[in-house]
């Protein structure tokens, strides 16, 4: 086997092509902590429910059977990502999924696991 190293492997045309769209190192760092916060099961089913409606802390408690001050911890996190956003009404704060990229990417992320299982 030949040293990952040698040049005559190396195709110099395509990896031109490939460094000059790769992105800068902040964005692969975010892109990380995104997939990294979807990583957690619990952040994810906030997401899927919250892809579904807009609620409140209260009926992501009830739904996730978990405390409100555990769903308010969670939220921080995916607010800090801007994977979800709120709004407020009256005294309750409703949360949602923050815009359709987020939606699309939970989309996508499940087509993927449902084809894994029946295929």
């Amino acid at each position: 086997m030949k040293n990952s190293n040698d040049r005559r492997y190396l195709d110099q045309d395509r990896v031109a092509r490939v460094r000059g769209a790769m992105v800068g190192d902040a964005i692969v760092q975010g892109l990380a902590e995104t997939f990294k916060a979807i990583g957690d099961p619990t952040r994810t089913k906030m997401l899927y429910v919250l892809g579904r409606e807009e609620l409140c802390v209260g009926d992501l408690a009830a739904l996730l059977g978990m405390s409100p001050s555990a769903i308010s911890h969670q939220l921080r996190v995916l607010r800090h990502l801007r994977l979800v956003r709120n709004r407020r009404h009256g005294r309750v704060t409703y949360y949602a999924l923050d815009d359709m990229h987020i939606r699309n990417l939970m989309t996508e992320g499940l087509r993927h696991v449902i084809g894994q299982e029946t295929s």
